[in-house]
C-alpha cells in the first residue's frame, strides 16, 4: 500500500496546463486574464501569481482561465470563481479536478456551471503521464 499512496502524493499543488489543451478553450472562449499563475506558466497576457494573490484581486470584465492550486485552498478559488462571474460581462473558465463528492463541488459547481468532464488524464506540465485523478472544466458564463 506504501507505493500507492506515493505514486498518487504530489510535491507540489501547482500543475501547469498543457497549451495543447489550453488553446483549444482559448479558441472558443479568448482569454483575458489568468489569475492563479506564474512567470513561468501563465496563459494570458495580463495574469496575477501568488504573491499578488488572485483572490484579492476584480475579475470584473474579463474572460478568465483559471487552473488554480489544487491543494486545500481550492474550495476558497471555487466559490471566489462564482462570486467574480457574477460580475457584467464576466465569463469565468476553470480547469479543475472532478471532484464531485467535495462541498466546494456541491455549493458552487454543481447546479451553477457548465461542467465538461474531460475524457482520460491530462498530462499536466512536463508530464511523461496523466495525472492520477480526473479532470473537468467548469464554466460559469
Amino acid at each position: 500500500m506504501a507505493n500507492i499512496a506515493v505514486h498518487y502524493s504530489s510535491k507540489t499543488d501547482e500543475w501547469a496546463t498543457p497549451q495543447d489543451f489550453f488553446d483549444k478553450l482559448d479558441k472558443e472562449f479568448h482569454f483575458t486574464l489568468d489569475p492563479c499563475a506564474n512567470e513561468q506558466n501563465h496563459k494570458c497576457g495580463k495574469f496575477y501569481t501568488k504573491e499578488q494573490d488572485g483572490l484579492s484581486q476584480d475579475w470584473g470584465g474579463h474572460t478568465v482561465f483559471c487552473n488554480p492550486p489544487y491543494g486545500r485552498q481550492i474550495g476558497k478559488l471555487v466559490k471566489y470563481s462564482y462570486e467574480q462571474s457574477r460580475k457584467e460581462n464576466t465569463t469565468v473558465v476553470m480547469l479543475v479536478p472532478s471532484r464531485t463528492d467535495t462541498r466546494w463541488f456541491h455549493d458552487y459547481i454543481y447546479g451553477k456551471a457548465e461542467i465538461r468532464f474531460v475524457k482520460g488524464r491530462i498530462k499536466f506540465g512536463d508530464a511523461s503521464m496523466g495525472a492520477p485523478f480526473p479532470s473537468m472544466v467548469v464554466i460559469y458564463r
